[in-house]
């Protein structure tokens, strides 16, 4: 009779044996953290709090959050209710995204974002008729284990 035993050259196989060596802990099998250039791996959340150029931007006084997708991608400024949408389809490592709004005479009221990839970061310009800011988004600090922890 003969028993099952996994081949130790599989990548479960030596997750597992990493986790039972003293002091290895739940570490050992912890995912790699995505590349740090954002112009070869952009596709996640990005974060960053909006700095007024000009005019008048309330968006400024909470952190905005930049999404991206395979092919779509969203920015809510200030992390608010407005959502802006944009596609990844057009010109490579850049990204635009805008909500078009109407005011109270019924004009075209639009919000726009537009970035691009800066090193490990994304910089971005977002406009309004009453303002204009920048911002530097980052990928969030990862505290996952934190959370699993209970910590």
């Amino acid at each position: 009779m003969t028993l099952f035993r996994p081949a130790l050259h599989s990548p479960l196989a030596r997750a597992m044996l990493l986790a039972m060596l003293p002091g290895a802990g739940l570490l050992a099998v912890a995912p790699a953290r995505a590349a740090d250039d954002a112009a070869r791996d952009p596709i996640g959340i990005w974060t960053g709090t909006l700095v007024a150029d000009r005019g008048v931007c309330p968006e400024t006084n909470a952190p905005s959050t930049l999404q991206v997708g395979t092919k779509r991608i969203a920015f809510t400024p200030g992390d608010g209710a407005l959502v802006l949408h944009g596609t990844r389809d057009a010109t490579p490592g850049r990204f635009h995204a805008q909500l078009v709004l109407s005011d109270m005479n019924r004009k075209p009221y639009p919000l726009v974002f537009e970035g691009k990839p800066d090193g490990s970061a994304i910089s971005g310009t977002y406009g309004t008729p009453r303002c204009r800011a920048h911002v530097t988004l980052t990928r969030p600090k990862s505290n996952g284990m934190a959370h699993f922890l209970g910590h």
